[in-house]
């Protein structure tokens, strides 16, 4: 009797429970010595991941192999983990080199705030991973089944209106979590975001664990409270006992760059971090001048279960506010739950947290409930909250920040993909005219901040002369791109330069256009350019004109977060690519001559039914079209979603 064959799923468990990749950098330092040849199978398509190191495609997308994945060259992608993007204008400078050196002279910043580079070989991996970590920066964690990069508002510390400044939480989430051989073999990858800015901008709707910051009125000393313990009030972070021999060996807070945590050791990586501060020590004293004086608390509302791909899910959330010395408990509550659900390692293609909530029967109050029994203490109910209403998150423009004749510049990255020289000039203008501070942001654009009032007008013509606009169109400002068949083995259209293409065509048919609207774009199913939370979002097909194979799209249209969160809506509609500028410009045109009142492009498309579209978006009467999804498991792609 012959033996079963192992599938996908019970082989990536498998090399996972023999060997922590993070454990044996010495194989990565002798496959560089001996060249690509010598590097086994479960490197290629499994240890490397949790380094952030991905195989290249060969440019044609999964068209180019077999089995639903494309070729792959001998060239890897590296990612840098990047927590709440805030970066030193020094390692921007390193990133920039390593790019123009080992790179091609191409990064992309990702939707998760990381940085990419590509065209790299095995050959510089040692030497790349060394530069980082000599100045505080690591691939550690940024792919593969852990723990991924945490995100946050990119304004933390200096938005006008943010409730607190939450740069202190997530460094102490990411050296709880990241890199941690505790949480080393995860059902799948793992994603956290943190916010108490007004705008959402880290996209709590669709992370795994997504804290916002919240308020409520501050409790009487003889009020009970169902939690076990009460923060102590005006406690920092900062506060210098907090900072004393509780960072790992290799790494120290930088009292002239509050932002970044510096390392000089590349062991020092991948060893199991500890605390920043015990969790009773974590309090954010609110900084919003509205409360400030008053009789109320910070703390964070709490959603889970949260993610796109191809079955979206908008995360739930849970009847909870946590207080900021809970968070890193219930963090890791929650982060040990998913470890543990076994029921999700027997598909790799349903093995996200979502999938409890999707195809498992649980529910907010269910997963509360083992919540509370783990952590062993209740914890108190929520307060009430107000989603946002604007669709662009991505804070660019000019900004007056919380610190008075300060600014933050807001320069955008069309497509995210950026160059060294545009790195150096950023790294630049923040040393000249500011204080060495550089933000990546979930929308892939760059923030410079504290730059006094005089410098403005200076540092928005010098990014903007570098290619990196402050002012932008509306469709540049809303589109968003994956990576594509350029260098993914999934893809099946090539995305970024296309979307440069696409926006062009859009600003020569609507100059000025006003309207707030997202725009985006992903090469396959699986959502790496998040089209399923767009106003319009475009999804990579291939269709035969002539006799040929062509790149085509399919339309979804509908998608929205914040008080007007859906999943958007697949319309039945695809055409050439060379023919979506003319779709939307129809669907764009029928908008502003059958809108009601001034209403948003969100609710115009709310009341029209999927067949009115569908005909509006092809110029008539049209059959449906179906999306044509893969019958077999759909591999899922390197994206940073």
């Amino acid at each position: 009797m012959s033996a079963t064959k192992e599938t996908k799923a019970q082989k990536v468990e498998r090399l996972k429970l023999e060997k922590n990749a993070w454990d044996h950098l010495d194989e990565i330092r002798q496959f560089a010595q001996q060249g690509h040849s010598s590097i086994p199978p479960e490197w290629l398509g499994t240890y490397f991941r949790t380094w952030g190191i991905y195989t290249q495609g060969d440019g044609k997308g999964v068209l180019g192999g077999s089995g639903g994945e494309g070729k792959s060259t001998p060239y890897f992608m590296v990612r840098i983990r990047i927590p709440n993007g805030l970066l030193s204008s020094e390692q921007v400078r390193t990133i920039a080199d390593i790019s123009a050196e080992h790179g091609n002279g191409v990064a992309d910043i990702t939707v998760r705030q990381n940085i990419q580079l590509h065209w790299v070989r095995i050959e510089s991996v040692p030497e790349i991973l060394e530069r980082l970590a000599a100045v505080g920066l690591s691939t550690t964690g940024a792919c593969g089944d852990v723990v991924r990069n945490i995100t946050g508002c990119p304004l933390a510390g200096v938005h006008a209106h943010e409730l607190a400044d939450i740069r202190p939480l997530v460094r102490a989430l990411d050296q709880e979590l990241g890199g941690n051989s505790e949480f080393y073999n995860l059902p799948r990858k793992f994603k956290i975001s943190v916010t108490a800015c007004p705008d959402w901008c880290s996209y709590p709707e669709i992370n795994d664990i997504a804290l916002v910051g919240a308020v409520r009125p501050r409790r009487a000393n003889n009020e009970p409270a169902r939690s076990e313990q009460s923060p102590r009030s005006g406690e920092s972070l900062f506060h210098p006992t907090f900072n004393t021999g509780r960072l790992p060996a290799t790494a120290a807070l930088s009292e002239s760059n509050p932002d970044v945590i510096n390392s000089t050791d590349i062991s020092g990586v991948h060893r199991k971090p500890t605390h920043l501060a015990t969790p009773e020590q974590l309090v954010l004293p609110p900084t919003s001048q509205e409360l400030q004086g008053t009789d109320h608390e910070f703390g964070f509302s709490l959603r889970v279960g949260g993610g796109l791909s191809t079955q979206p899910h908008l995360s739930v959330r849970l009847n909870v506010f946590v207080q900021v010395h809970q968070v890193i408990p219930v963090v890791r509550a929650i982060t040990e739950i998913f470890r543990e659900s076994d029921v999700l390692r027997h598909s790799r293609e349903k093995a996200r947290m979502k999938y409890l909530f999707l195809e498992h029967g649980w529910t907010a109050e269910s997963f509360l409930a083992i919540l509370e029994s783990k952590l062993g203490y209740a914890l108190d109910p929520a307060e009430r909250e107000t989603a946002p209403t604007q669709i662009h998150r991505d804070h660019l423009g000019v900004i007056p920040q919380k610190q008075t004749g300060l600014y933050t510049i807001g320069a955008a990255v069309l497509r995210g993909r950026i160059t060294p020289e545009q790195l150096r000039i950023a790294a630049h203008l923040a040393e000249r005219y500011g204080d060495s501070h550089v933000r990546n942001t979930p929308m892939q654009n760059l923030l410079l901040i504290n730059i006094p009032e005089a410098h403005v007008s200076t540092v928005v013509d010098e990014l903007t002369a570098a290619g990196l606009p402050v002012e932008t169109s509306a469709f540049l400002r809303g589109t968003v791109a994956c990576t594509g068949s350029e260098f993914c083995k999934l893809a099946l259209t090539e995305t970024k330069s296309y979307a440069r293409w696409l926006t062009e065509q859009l600003d020569e048919r609507f100059p000025n256009y006003q309207e707030q609207l997202r725009l985006h774009i992903t090469g396959c199913p699986n959502s790496c350019g998040q089209h399923w939370i767009a106003d319009i979002g475009i999804e990579g097909k291939k269709i035969k004109i002539n006799g040929s194979m062509v790149d085509a799209y399919y339309f979804c249209v509908g998608g929205s977060v914040g008080q007007f969160a859906a999943i958007a809506r697949p319309i039945g509609y695809r055409c050439p690519a060379d023919e979506v500028p003319d779709a939307i410009a129809r669907l764009l045109d029928c908008f502003h001559e059958q809108r009601e009142h001034h209403e948003p492009l969100q609710k115009f498309l709310a009341r029209h039914s999927t067949e009115s579209l569908r005909a509006v978006l092809a110029g008539g009467p049209a059959e449906v079209a179906e999306r044509d999804l893969a019958t077999a498991a759909t591999p899922h792609s390197v994206e940073d979603r």
